[in-house]
């Protein structure tokens, strides 16, 4: 699974405060929501925040591997 290294943190070392992010509609509301909580983001969203922190994709995500018994949950949940 892909992890969100405190992005809204990185940001804010920046200067770019949620509402700043939200004024300028350079993150939408629910963006911004959905990092607070960890949830996935578009890749467009994080074009975005590669800009504005001047850094990689890397920097602000980690892969994380699921448990080897991924797949079964995932069946099961159907």
């Amino acid at each position: 699974m892909i992890v969100y290294k405190d992005i809204l943190e990185k940001l804010a070392d920046r200067g770019w405060t949620q509402n700043k992010l939200h004024r300028q509609r350079l993150l939408s509301g629910s963006t911004i929501s959905r990092l607070k909580d960890g949830r996935p983001i578009t890749t467009d969203s994080i074009d975005v925040v590669c800009k504005l922190c001047e850094c990689q994709p890397g920097d602000i995500l980690e892969y994380v591997p699921d448990p080897p018994d991924w797949i079964d949950e995932m069946a099961g949940s159907k």
